[in-house]
């Protein structure tokens, strides 16, 4: 079954897409039916360059990869704000 979950937020930010780098301006964020990964369901992550909608990064997580990577980017920018604040 179709889950139809589905965020999307604005972004900035760089991608490396075939062509080189391009930058993104858009991030879409689904739980659905992945594309490649063997799963039934998955968390699917696009960047997409919203000006010309030629460029895109994508992935597709199981839940506990996706779960991961927020951990660790919660790590990140914790340690990125006390570097900052320093």
């Amino acid at each position: 079954m179709c889950t139809n979950i589905m965020h999307t937020t604005v972004i900035e930010g760089m991608g490396k897409g075939a062509r080189g780098w391009f930058p993104v301006a858009q991030a879409y964020v689904s739980y659905d039916h992945p594309m490649n990964l063997a799963a039934e369901h998955a968390v699917g992550i696009d960047f997409v360059d919203r000006v010309t909608g030629l460029e895109r990064v994508a992935v597709e997580l199981t839940l506990d990869s996706a779960r991961s990577l927020v951990a660790a980017l919660q790590t990140a920018l914790a340690k990125a704000d006390e570097f900052e604040s320093a």
